[in-house]
């Protein structure tokens, strides 16, 4: 996990902190993943305890975490 990940996104919702694993895992195997127009990607991966999407998007390399967070919104398509 990059260190602007730690510094920054964790401090903003240190409710990560307990689901680094999922956030790999979304990036090993996620449930759906687009590219945004500005080349970052999103992964998507099911949490059941939470009962909610994890959505972690990544820079264009493919592995950078640049944000993580719970996403109300997603409907598996």
């Amino acid at each position: 996990v990059p260190r602007y990940f730690l510094d920054s996104v964790l401090r903003r919702r240190p409710e990560l902190v307990d689901m680094l694993d999922r956030i790999e895992e979304a990036l090993r195997e996620p449930v759906h993943t687009e590219k945004q127009p500005d080349g970052r990607i999103r992964h998507w991966i099911y949490i059941p305890e939470r009962d909610r999407y994890l959505r972690v998007i990544v820079e264009p390399d493919g592995e950078t975490v640049h944000n993580a967070f719970l996403d109300r919104g997603f409907k598996e398509k």
